[in-house]
């Protein structure tokens, strides 16, 4: 075995220990997260120096862009006074204005690269912080795959918005402005003019823009769902082939795609509606202005310079409008997406630490229900009055039929779920006045259903502990009877697969026995570990678990009532209510639904042995 022991990883304390120091309530607060643009700019601010410095370069290249036109219309009037004039001044200046224009570009596109991938950096890892935050009942309401899409989605609209702003919007914005003030030194009354049809056009642009806002997130909300179900399909793509769907979802994905193709062409019309309009609009009024010039040079008002610069500046308008209005309608589908993806995951938390929550020091293991009751959203009272102790070390058994609320006593121990009324406390501390990160330290789990993550073997089995150190994963490896890691291809460093899918039901299980090892917390729960496996796997799980139970508070749900045999007591539970408790060997000799459990379970036991 040691010669699959992979090398320790140098830094991999220093990290878990930085990781460690940071509040598990310190989370990201989202103040502004029903308006996304006021929301994009608090990321900005995170970076201020970069976003000023972009801002500064884009400002100088559009200055110079526009002085280099005045250039122009200063060479054609040196030009046109005769040959003595300074003409190689004047082209040295305007060779100058664009060498500096083209230059500006680059290095606000520089600075660019590094700002602006930073804020997808930080909205990203603020997201997933307030992601992991909520609730299973979240989770249980929206698909993972929605949520993974909406995530990167959202990230990579507002890199799209943030560029479109820097590149396409703010630089017409200055060149507008810009050429209007130039155009007042020719006509003061062109410029105001100007100014009047310009501002009366980007309103009417801006409220059309906002009218085909729920076209805009109607297509949002569609893509969002297509991520969905792709992801949704593929995840459970062996159900699919064994239930020969797969031209059934083709079928059905190839109607979302429908859906969402649909939508978009309904939002991308209506931006095109918008372009065809200001496309009209400003042709006209960029003939309407050079024919202006045209009369004034005609009584002598105006020079044969001014003529090209008042040709030029109004081009100037006509694409800086034009480029600012494409840009504002096409990001506000951009908007519109981080908008719709925002309203469904900055949702508030359930679960949260109460105000002055403490930590729960060196956990004995006592846990109590007191006048406990609880129901689910939408659904009937499932735990009434519920009221049991359990002392430090002592093993219980829950069994009872399906509904009876047995798993939902394991869920609200771990505050994966709220009481509606009544207390539950870990050495007699209400277990809602500590924070999550400490009770969740005190409470280890074995599932029925083990999930593993995409990674080694070894990172599986540190995850109930990150800090510890290599000897240590080996040690509870070897305590669960994990001896099949040495048949595997990389030993530890073997990749188990999406979900473990590399790995048996009851490798699985002795990997989430072992991970319980090493967090090595004084409670443990068991839900159906056992229930889904083989006999000879399951002879292999219990051994580990007996090993696993020594010394710990143990709480039990268990079908097979075989396995609760050596446990000190069991709760038979029947719609939320506790029927009987007491130890197995009682129970076996009492009249009661116990026996009545172990009757039926005798006589499925006997069938299925003739069956076979």
């Amino acid at each position: 075995m040691a010669s699959l022991r992979p090398r320790p990883k140098p830094g991999r304390q220093a990290l878990i220990g930085e990781l460690r120091s940071v509040h598990s309530n310190d989370r990201p607060q989202f103040e502004n997260a029903s308006h996304p643009v006021r929301f994009l700019f608090r990321y900005m601010r995170r970076h201020p120096v970069g976003h000023s410095l972009v801002f500064m370069a884009v400002l100088s290249a559009v200055g110079c862009a526009i002085a280099s036109q005045y250039a122009v219309k200063h060479l054609v009037d040196v030009l046109a006074a005769g040959p003595k004039g300074p003409v190689w001044t004047a082209f040295g200046l305007l060779a100058v204005l664009v060498a500096v224009d083209n230059f500006m570009w680059r290095i606000g596109g520089w600075i660019a690269s590094h700002s602006f991938v930073a804020v997808t950096g930080d909205l990203r890892r603020d997201l997933f912080q307030h992601l992991t935050g909520h609730g299973p009942a979240y989770f249980a309401d929206r698909p993972p795959g929605t949520l993974a899409g909406r995530i990167t989605a959202t990230s990579n609209a507002v890199y799209t918005v943030e560029s479109s702003f820097a590149w396409s919007v703010l630089p017409p914005c200055i060149a507008v402005l810009g050429s209007i003030v130039v155009l007042a030194t020719i006509s003061p009354l062109m410029a105001s003019v100007l100014v009047v049809i310009a501002a009366v056009l980007m309103l009417l642009l801006v409220r059309l823009a906002a009218a085909g806002r729920p076209l805009h997130h109607a297509y949002a909300a569609d893509a969002a769902a297509v991520d969905g179900e792709l992801v949704d399909v593929i995840n459970n793509m062996s159900i699919v082939r064994a239930f020969g769907a797969t031209f059934r979802e083709r079928e059905r994905f190839s109607s979302r795609v429908q859906q969402e193709m649909e939508a978009r062409r309904r939002s991308l019309r209506y931006l095109e509606k918008l372009r065809i309009f200001h496309a009209v609009t400003t042709a006209m009024l960029t003939a309407g202005l050079l024919a202006w010039a045209i009369l004034l040079w005609s009584v002598g008002r105006a020079s044969t310079g001014d003529v090209v610069l008042v040709s030029t500046m109004g081009f100037t308008i006509l694409h800086g409008t034009r480029d600012l209005a494409v840009a504002l309608v096409d990001s506000t589908q951009h908007v519109a997406r981080v908008g719709e993806a925002l309203s469904t995951l900055l949702v508030p938390h359930e679960l949260t630490d109460a105000e002055g929550a403490e930590h729960l020091p060196q956990p004995k293991g006592a846990v109590e229900f007191r006048n406990v009751r609880f129901a689910y959203p939408g659904a009937g009272s499932l735990l009434h009055e519920f009221s049991v102790r359990i002392a430090p070390g002592e093993r219980v058994g829950l069994v009872g039929r399906s509904g009876a609320g047995k798993s939902t006593v394991l869920a609200l121990l771990q505050r994966t779920r709220s009481v509606q009324s009544g207390q539950i406390l870990i050495d007699g501390r209400n277990i809602a006045d500590l924070t999550q990160q400490s009770l969740s330290e005190a409470i280890s789990v074995v599932p029925q259903e083990v999930m593993l993550f995409q990674r080694s073997v070894l990172e599986n089995i540190r995850y109930g502990k990150p800090d510890a150190a290599d000897e240590e994963v080996y040690s509870a490896a070897a305590a669960a009877g994990c001896n099949f890691i040495e048949a595997l291809p990389q030993g530890y460093d073997t990749m188990v697969g999406d979900r473990g899918i590399k790995l048996s039901g009851g490798q699985r299980q002795r990997l989430a026995i072992a991970r319980a090892f090493l967090r090595n917390s004084p409670i443990l729960l068991l839900d159906e570990a056992t229930s889904a496996l083989d006999s000879e796997s399951e002879r292999a799980v219990q051994e580990a678990l007996a090993r696993l139970m020594v010394g710990r508070t143990v709480i039990a749900v268990a079908h097979r009532l075989s396995t609760l045999r050596d446990f000190d007591r069991i709760l038979v539970m029947q719609n939320g209510r506790i029927l009987q408790d007491a130890p197995p060997h009682v129970l076996e000799s009492t009249p009661g639904p116990y026996r009545e459990l172990l009757r039926r379970q005798a006589i499925h036991l006997v069938e299925h042995a003739e069956a076979a």
